[in-house]
Formats: C-alpha cells, structure tokens, sequence
C-alpha cells in the first residue's frame, strides 16, 4: 500500500468495526472526518452506545446510578454521520478468505475492511466464580452493580494490585469503607516499575487506610451461599463482605481461533495495526504490535494510545499515512493525585528522578541505554507534554 499519498485512495465500500470501545469509536470519526463516504458498522456486544471506561473505576462508582452511560457521541451523531450501530451483537467467527464476520445473532456481514477491536475481558478465579458477593470491573453494568453494593459499605477485600485494584480502593477509601488488598507479587506494578516504586504505591495506600497484604494468593473461602472469607497462602484468613477481583485483563478474541490470525492467544499486527489477513486491522488491547525496541510483539494499549490507533486505522484503510506510532500512556487518579504513565518501562535499564520518589509529587524517567523509554508521572500533569516527547523522540 502506497501510504505517501497526501489525498485519500478508499472514499467508498464497508468498513465493519467489530467491537464498541474507544478504538473502534475513533476509526469511525476519523474514517468520516477524512472523507470516506461509504458504509461504516460499528458491532458493539454491549447494549449500549460507545462509552468512555476510565470513569467506571473512579468518579462513576462514588455517583448515583446513571440512567445512562457517558456515550462518545449522541444519538444524532451516529444518524448525521451514518454510522450504523448495531447494539447487544457480538463477532463469533472471521473467515478472512470470503470477508465474511459471523455474529451472535446468527447473521453475517460482508465487509472491504474489517477493524479487529474487541477489546479485552477480565481475568477471573475459578475459586471465586459463581458467588454473588464477588465483582469484575470492565462494563456500566459492572460498575453499577459494584456501585449498588459498596453502598451498604462493606468490607471490601480487593484482589489484584493493579491500576484498576487500586482504584476501586482508593474508591472505597473516599467511602469510608474498611478496604483489603492481597497481591501476589512483593508489591503493586512490580512487574511495570520495579521494585522502588511499586513499594512508592504500596505506601500510598497503606497511609490511606488500606489494609496491604503483599506475596500473598488466595487459596481457599469460607463460604454459604457468599463469600465470608478468604484463606490465604501464607494461612492468614481475610474476612470480608465483598470481593473485586482485579488481577487483569486478556484480549476478547476466542472467537478467532478458526481464523488464522492469532498466535498464542494474541492478534500479532504490524506498528499500523496490519494483520496477516488482507484488509483486516487489530487495534487495542485485541492487537500485539511489534516493538521494533523489545524486538517483539507486545500485547495491551492504555486509553490514550487506543484512541490514537483508530485514527491510524482510518488512515491505513483511507491510503494516508498512518503517522507515528502512539506512546502507550495510562492514567490514574487516587486520592487527590494524578498519576500518569507513558511508554514501556520494563525496557528500561535505569531510572531517573525529578523531585523526592519518597514524595507525592515527582517523575520518573525510565531508560534504556541513555534514552528515554517510559515515564511515570505523580501530580505533574503540566510535564506530560515534554515527557511524551522525550520518549516519541527516544531522546536522552
């Protein structure tokens, strides 16, 4: 494909998104605002429009219920620009041979482009399935639900030391509620910061009132009919009213295992969002893009860098250049504090700081050989701006 071109190639045909989160919402604004003309089928699973996610685990589980979600676009966006929405469908099955999607409803669609972007579906526990005092947080549905029992304020034990752990306690922390988190590595986000500030995050919450329970895994409950405790690996037992489980997501693409373009339960794309099917892209947390730094494929993308492939597909699918590939970046607000995260910092072979890391106000720079490969951010939101090109430039 000829990506130099300053005026689009594709101006008509179908372009099928399959799934309702920000990519997909993206690829669909940005296919219109560039001039594509033809037919656009956004298949959401969920029976609502598409919707913002990052306020689930944060201002919308403190709120009173919603009557509806915080939609992208209004109904008259989607009538204006002829996006078709077609709402509590989902893709069961691709043959990338005849561009035919299967969907749950037992019709198909016939597509010239289909954009892969599914999104991702909780990690559950086998042990903890089944009990109605247990909750996931991906959907509204989830989140109303979790909101309906944090209000007969509980005893919450989260499960789980990631971003969404953490703000479902901080959460809970602005209740008033009693909050347990039990993890199983040595501290939170181990595994993306290190050792010094995953420590940084523990702290926070244990002066928040949290109740921390590190290198521990939960090995058993006591149970009738709910959840009354949680036994633990190091035999300590955790008594609670309420239970999140939040120990990660996986991509939502099982319902491509016929299709050829998974390997080892990932879409493997190329850094424009490219399959090994003709016409077909994977954007977010669905797609593993290769690093050209890792040398690898990785999988997942945060909000920011999910929003900004959409608009890179549009313009794969329009014969535009796609431009530069997106940062992954994140944000979390806990207790008053933005947090924000920017690049791969498991790269890294050093880190730099700007201020005291034992503070609540400082960044993080992570480097690989000298140049920057990440950022982490604590309530320096104006420093974004210049880390985000720091890291896009790779400079030191």
């Amino acid at each position: 494909m000829d990506t130099n071109l300053a005026t689009p190639r594709v101006r008509s045909g179908r372009v099928v998104i399959a799934g309702g989160g920000l990519a997909g919402q993206r690829c669909a604004e940005a296919l219109r605002r560039k001039g594509f003309d033809g037919q656009i089928t956004i298949i959401c699973a969920e029976a609502r429009r598409p919707y913002d996610r990052p306020p689930l685990s944060k201002e919308l589980l403190e709120q009173a219920p919603l009557g509806d979600a915080p939609s992208f676009r209004s109904v008259e966006w989607y009538e204006r620009e002829s996006v078709q929405l077609s709402l509590g469908v989902s893709a069961t099955d691709l043959v990338p041979g005849e561009r035919r999607l299967s969907l749950s409803d037992g019709s198909s669609l016939r597509y010239d482009w289909l954009v892969i972007a599914t999104g991702s579906r909780p990690r559950r526990l086998p042990l903890l399935d089944g009990y109605d005092n247990v909750s996931v947080l991906r959907t509204l549905d989830d989140c109303q639900r979790l909101r309906d029992a944090l209000a007969q304020r509980p005893r919450l034990a989260v499960i789980g030391a990631g971003f969404i752990g953490q703000e479902v306690a901080a959460t809970a922390r602005r209740l008033g509620l009693s909050v347990t988190m039990i993890e199983a590595a040595p501290c939170p986000l181990i595994g993306v910061l290190g050792v010094q500030l995953g420590e940084w995050f523990e702290r926070l919450h244990r002066e928040e009132g949290v109740e921390m329970l590190m290198s521990r895994t939960v090995d058993g409950v006591s149970a009738n009919g709910t959840v009354r405790a949680l036994r633990l690996s190091d035999h300590s037992v955790v008594e609670a009213d309420h239970i999140v489980v939040g120990v990660g997501v996986e991509p939502d693409i099982a319902w491509l295992h016929d299709s050829g373009l998974t390997v080892d339960g990932l879409i493997p794309v190329d850094p424009h969002g490219r399959t090994a099917a003709d016409r077909v892209l994977a954007i977010g947390d669905a797609a593993a893009t290769f690093d050209p730094l890792a040398g690898r494929h990785l999988p997942g993308s945060h909000w920011e860098a999910a929003g900004r492939q959409g608009t890179r597909a549009a313009h794969v699918i329009l014969g535009l250049p796609p431009g530069p590939a997106p940062v992954t970046s994140f944000w979390t607000d806990q207790y008053g504090i933005r947090i924000q995260y920017l690049g791969r910092a498991h790269l890294a072979d050093s880190v730099q700081y700007d201020g005291e890391p034992d503070s609540r106000s400082f960044t993080a720079t992570f480097l690989r050989a000298g140049r920057a490969v990440a950022a982490l951010l604590v309530d320096r939101p104006r420093a974004l701006p210049a880390a985000r090109k720091l890291i896009e430039k790779g400079t030191s």
